[in-house]
């Protein structure tokens, strides 16, 4: 069964953004950005290696705690804060309907 979630993402520019997004697909945040033409560069191609999709979660979802590899990509990058994610490891799933995000500033 097809379930769209909504999220509400802050661009770099203060702009708000709603987007509509499929559960069903296996997509993670960064590949919808991408899919809405965003700029988020990911340019890993989505393995916690580069950082360009840090964004801050402003809401208050419970995620997936942070892998090895996020920690220790996040340890590098600049702008992270304690609610710092790699939008690359947050999987769209039903729990995170509303869910709030701000792209971290680019490097």
């Amino acid at each position: 069964m097809n379930q769209n979630i909504n999220i509400q993402l802050t661009d770099r520019e203060g702009n708000l953004h709603k987007l509509i997004a499929p559960t069903d697909m296996q997509l993670n945040l960064m590949e919808l950005c991408k899919a809405f033409e965003l700029p988020v560069e990911g340019t890993c191609g989505g393995m916690a290696l580069c950082a360009s999709c840090q964004c801050y979660i402003t809401s208050n979802h419970l995620l997936p705690e942070r892998s090895e590899d996020e920690e220790a990509m996040l340890a590098e990058a600049f702008h992270v804060k304690d609610n710092s994610r790699l939008g690359c490891q947050i999987f769209l799933t039903p729990e995170l309907n509303d869910l709030s995000v701000t792209l971290a500033p680019a490097e």
